[in-house]
């Protein structure tokens, strides 16, 4: 089987997909800032440590976030493929997000920039691009905890579980370089009022949902759909499977 180095390998995705290719057989490390159980140490930020860490690698899953790092993504894109094409990798594998050409969100438009920068760079490579995680969706209403009312906006989500997300990533590993792959969602669309209702009932909260509307572009991209992945229900969890599963609280 290849080896396989992960950035963001101790994130949200990164979890599972370590797992879920460490499970199929793949020689895996994680690069990170800290040491740790089948951590490399490498900086992105920086640069430091990243050749080192590549070095001797079949393929790169990049799965790691500017937010936080100080720096664009744009800018850990350009980092990670110097350090690839040192260690003539066979494939780097990026993931991004469902609609990132056509909603004007500042991170979006990071992404799209990084994605840019991978295919200009004549690196074999793979963009999978996914809509919003489960836990982006509950997070959307639990951070109204001190509300008195759920706010839910008017448009939709077709949210999908990391595992499934890291499950197709897995797959894409094992093929060919794809360029764009087709983008994955989850199994349903739905508006999210009835997402802040399934997530109310999960985590016993009363208070009433009240649907609402935005002005400005990006509220209206959201409105259009362009989150959506149509055609492309890849995941298999459901919200309402993945608030029984790991539980929720106001």
């Amino acid at each position: 089987m290849s080896s396989i180095l992960v950035t963001g390998g101790t994130g949200r995705l990164g979890v599972p997909t370590v797992e879920h290719l460490r499970a199929a057989g793949h020689d895996v490390r994680v690069l990170s800032r800290r040491d740790g159980p089948g951590h490399v140490i490498g900086d992105l930020r920086t640069g430091a440590g990243v050749r080192e860490a590549v070095a001797g690698t079949d393929t790169v899953v990049h799965l790691a976030t500017a937010n936080g790092l100080g720096a664009g993504e744009a800018a850990l894109m350009k980092t990670l493929l110097a350090a690839s094409r040192d260690a003539d990798i066979g494939q780097l594998v990026f993931i991004s997000i469902v609609g990132i050409d056509r909603i004007p969100l500042g991170y979006y438009r990071q992404k799209l920039e990084a994605e840019r920068v991978l295919e200009a760079s004549g690196l074999p490579h793979t963009i999978l691009r996914a809509t919003q995680f489960h836990d982006l969706v509950v997070a959307l209403f639990a951070a109204q905890r001190f509300s008195p009312v759920v706010f839910a906006p008017n448009l939709s989500f077709q949210p999908i579980a990391t595992g499934d997300v890291a499950v197709r990533l897995g797959e894409l590993v094992a093929g060919t370089p794809a360029g764009r792959a087709a983008d994955v969602g989850g199994p349903e669309q739905l508006a999210a009022r009835e997402l802040a209702r399934q997530w109310a009932d999960a985590a016993s909260v009363r208070r009433r949902i009240v649907p609402v509307s935005l002005p400005g572009k990006t509220f209206a991209a959201f409105a259009a759909g362009h989150n959506l992945a149509p055609g492309s229900s890849y995941g298999t969890t459901t919200f309402s499977e993945f608030l029984a599963r790991h539980g929720v609280r106001a």
